[in-house]
């Protein structure tokens, strides 16, 4: 930056603050709305369901010993699809069981060819809203970075029971915030001035969500 830029720059910084000089503060804005919920943990399930559905993601409830077994279900038998490096392999179906696994790694990562050459993506999730129906993915070592969340069309995401909460404030306060972080409400979908939906333009066409007990 030369030095006429800077003292450009200085000057007009230097005005607004003069401008501002005998400006009130404005009020801290009041924060009194729910920040904990008082609801039981089925409730806040429920929601999430109700919520999930709508938006037309699919919801499933699984086990540690029935989640591999709907994964395989839902990847079908010839779907190649993406999971990241930290995904908890006892969660998969065995490998050749479900179409072809490949593994998105920091050393190795997918193009973003390579990623719109899959069918579908398996990750988990930091947290998710019952209140909204939103995942919050948090580039965890389960979740993966964002790019393998967005570009395949089939999106397999698990969601662990304790990690589902009711306010936003409470999921908010789970996400580390020097991540990124990605979230959604069910398969992406914009619509235009006739009110026409149309699914896939942002992100994957079909969501498929397992809560995880």
């Amino acid at each position: 930056m030369s030095e006429q830029t800077t003292s450009a720059k200085a000057e007009i910084l230097a005005r607004i603050r003069s401008a501002l000089a005998d400006n009130p503060q404005p009020a801290a804005p009041v924060r009194d709305y729910r920040q904990r919920s008082s609801a039981d943990a089925q409730a806040v399930r429920e929601m999430f369901i109700d919520r999930i559905v709508d938006y037309k993601a699919r919801a499933f409830i699984e086990t540690a010993e029935t989640i591999a077994g709907r994964i395989a279900e839902l990847l079908g038998e010839d779907a190649r699809h993406v999971v990241p490096e930290g995904f908890p392999v006892d969660w998969l179906p065995s490998v050749g069981s479900a179409g072809e696994r490949i593994v998105d790694t920091a050393d190795q990562p997918l193009s973003h060819a390579e990623l719109d050459a899959v069918d579908a993506v398996v990750t988990s999730s930091t947290v998710s809203c019952a209140e909204t129906g939103t995942v919050f993915l948090n580039a965890g070592p389960a979740e993966g970075r964002r790019a393998i969340s967005l570009i395949p069309d089939h999106h397999i995401c698990v969601v662990p029971a304790e990690s589902l909460v009711e306010l936003v404030p409470e999921a908010l306060a789970r996400i580390d915030h020097r991540q990124p972080v990605t979230m959604f409400s069910g398969p992406s979908a914009t619509s235009d001035i006739e009110l026409q939906r149309v699914e896939g333009v942002h992100g994957p066409r079909k969501v498929d969500i397992i809560i995880l007990d």
